[in-house]
């Protein structure tokens, strides 16, 4: 048996156990692992559907570019959350631990095991991917956050004098 053969062979084992791995980062796991309605439950959809996909991509050995659409829905999630950037990529390093264990389990995949090399290079390869599109998702809403204090400032600045604001809330409640 080829090393892509047991992959593909062992693959809903390993997303599974990846995607579980992945949902105990968060909080509320429990509702996440359990719940597998995407509509109820985006958070572990979105984990799973991503997870589902990157792997596909990493057994099929695919170029970094490939997996830009899977990781961004991924990062772009994590990255709203309260993770660290770590926090947020350390979960895609996990799948290099999990696929060992489950080839290692498996009398007929154990020695295949010595071959995931190629394999955890391109794990390798999508962490830093997932690294680059964190930062750029968390770029983006310091940047949002940044205008929405400008248009802030702006609103004090050009609208009414403050005092005369307090004032006419001072004058309403007295109406009352």
């Amino acid at each position: 048996m080829k090393l892509e053969e047991a992959l593909h062979n062992k693959r809903h084992k390993i997303v599974d156990r990846w995607v579980v791995y992945t949902l105990e980062t968060y909080q509320a796991s429990q509702f996440f692992t359990r719940e597998k309605d995407s509509f109820a439950n985006p958070v572990g959809g979105t984990v799973r559907d991503s997870l589902k996909k990157i792997f596909s991509l990493l057994i099929q050995n695919q170029e970094t570019a490939a997996y830009k659409e899977p990781l961004s829905r991924l990062m772009h999630l994590r990255s709203v959350q309260e993770f660290t950037p770590s926090q947020a990529v350390a979960p895609l390093n996990a799948v290099k631990h999990i696929t060992r264990d489950v080839l290692a389990a498996d009398k007929k995949t154990k020695p295949l095991s010595e071959q995931l090399y190629d394999f955890e290079f391109s794990v390798d390869l999508a962490v830093l991917a997932a690294f680059d599109l964190y930062v750029e998702c968390r770029e983006k809403i310091y940047k949002i956050r940044v205008e929405e204090i400008r248009w802030g400032k702006q609103l004090l600045r050009d609208g009414a004098c403050a005092s005369k604001a307090l004032k006419n809330i001072t004058d309403i409640k007295r109406q009352k």
